[in-house]
């Protein structure tokens, strides 16, 4: 299938690795190009490099308030035009809902939903017309994770997000979010603690028996942001070889 990608510009944040970088290679593979943004410098810069020629770096901490802004200007002056956006943003730390302090749930919150939201608000406007923002969430949107409280609770918040803006911002953009389950990126086996019995644990919780490959993760995501999806919008798409139990 062709996506209709060829030609045309992305912006995918905290690109330089895990699920941002995975969709960025499936992008690029389909004849896209890729602003990737990221704090860390270097990660970036090894990304950009793996990624190829059509594939540019824009170094940014999304914590900044004014951080959004600023890559969606950078962004027009690379490509003059932006066809869609990965908001991606970085999972809160683990833990109890009721552990987490008044300091720690703040900054999740604005680490989470703030991040997502600001840079919705910064590009909605600014993206050309039948273009497309995909929001990385997570399975928790529909069930809670042990240990995750502070995603237990933001994630299900940013999927009401999406809902809102597919309806506020059509008929122009289209406005999706994706659930990853359990993909082997850093974040993933950091969670688990690298230990293998822990891995062999997950991967005997979902039906497809395994954890997931980051570019089967990305290839979903470069096909909701793609034309060839031009009739999705405000779904959440679950990549979790089958681990989500509920029907919606």
């Amino acid at each position: 299938m062709d996506l209709g990608l060829a030609g045309r510009a992305y912006v995918v944040t905290a690109g330089s690795r895990g699920l941002g970088f995975a969709t960025a290679q499936a992008l690029i593979g389909e004849g896209a190009r890729v602003l990737v943004a990221a704090r860390d410098e270097g990660a970036l810069s090894h990304a950009v490099e793996a990624l190829g020629d059509e594939a540019s770096a824009c170094t940014i901490d999304l914590s900044d308030p004014s951080a959004a802004l600023s890559l969606v200007d950078v962004a027009l002056e690379r490509y003059g035009a932006i066809d869609g956006l990965l908001l991606n943003v970085g999972g809160p730390a683990p833990g109890s809902a009721l552990d987490y302090t008044d300091s720690q749930w703040a900054e999740a919150i604005d680490g989470v939903l703030l991040a997502t939201v600001r840079l919705a608000r910064a590009f909605a406007p600014r993206l050309a017309s039948n273009g497309s923002m995909l929001a990385v969430l997570s399975t928790t949107v529909r069930e809670p994770i042990p240990s995750l409280g502070a995603s237990n609770v933001l994630r299900p918040g940013l999927a009401m997000l999406v809902k809102d803006l597919s309806i506020d911002l059509a008929p122009r953009l289209r406005v999706n979010g994706i659930l990853p389950g359990r993909i082997a990126t850093d974040r993933m086996l950091a969670l688990t603690g690298g230990a293998p019995d822990a891995h062999r644990n997950v991967a005997e919780s979902i039906p497809l028996g395994r954890l997931g490959d980051p570019a089967e993760f990305g290839r979903v995501a470069a096909f909701l942001l793609s034309p060839a999806a031009s009739y999705i919008t405000g779904a959440l798409v679950p990549v979790d070889g089958g681990i989500l139990h509920s029907p919606w």
